[in-house]
């Protein structure tokens, strides 16, 4: 199997590819190049098994709903006092909530931080390969899969914040240190000093990771209730085995 994971950033140069090869024993990093185009992205799409992206793969229904009534000039005034809990509903996705309740890590806003402008990119790259022909479900069950990095650490209990920055290169060394110990069958070759100094490099390998976990059914799905919001505001797939499980699952092929 051959998972590939993009830690995805409104331009290229902060942007991440990681492609694993996974074995019966082991599981090998073959690739990483830090400032990834979109051809490069889609054409992972193209060869890899599955894809772990680390960016919303769309927008809160409510807030999208009030978005459109806005503009056309029919919004209704709302009867209740428009306060923090009202902007929850339109900021924060379906998932993004069931994040928050697993982890206690709630995701950036799609709808209302940052994090939109690297969105606005990813639903280009999304069209682009629907467009391609190849089919796009946001709920993460075809080739794409919407992985939250942060998340997947604190999942498989490593650290998962304070890493982020030149200035916390210490942490970035904890973290691949604690991920190596864990998952001494990850062979990251002469990308490690890479990781090491480069968060965008480590949350593309924990995207492709979290893809793999995804493959192989070892990853949170919405459930029928959820089913209807992940196929249009996307899913963030979390592990939900520990990271051994990875390469000892029945699955690798």
């Amino acid at each position: 199997m051959l998972t590939a994971g993009i830690d995805l950033a409104a331009e290229d140069t902060n942007t991440a590819l990681a492609w694993i090869r996974w074995t019966a024993t082991g599981a090998v990093l073959e690739e990483l190049t830090v400032g990834v185009g979109d051809d490069q992205i889609l054409r992972a799409v193209s060869v890899a098994d599955k894809v772990g992206i680390d960016c919303p793969l769309g927008w809160p229904e409510p807030f999208v709903e009030f978005i459109i009534a806005h503009h056309r000039g029919y919004l209704a005034a709302p009867t209740d006092v428009v306060g923090r809990d009202w902007r929850r509903t339109l900021a924060w996705r379906r998932t993004d909530m069931v994040t928050h309740e697993l982890t206690g890590r709630l995701s950036l806003s799609v709808a209302a931080d940052r994090i939109a402008h690297t969105a606005m990119r990813c639903a280009a790259l999304l069209a682009r390969l629907a467009a391609n022909g190849t089919p796009v479900d946001r709920s993460g069950g075809g080739a794409i899969v919407e992985v939250y990095p942060a998340a997947s650490l604190k999942q498989w209990g490593l650290p998962y914040r304070g890493y982020k920055g030149r200035q916390n290169g210490n942490a970035l060394n904890d973290l691949v240190n604690g991920l190596l110990n864990s998952a001494p069958w990850l062979q990251l070759g002469d990308f490690e000093l890479v990781c090491r100094s480069s968060d965008h490099a480590i949350d593309a390998v924990v995207a492709a990771l979290t893809a793999r976990a995804a493959a192989i059914g070892q990853a949170t799905r919405p459930g029928p209730a959820e089913l209807a919001a992940a196929n249009t505001e996307g899913w963030i797939a979390l592990p939900t085995t520990p990271l051994a499980s990875l390469i000892t699952s029945n699955a690798t092929r």
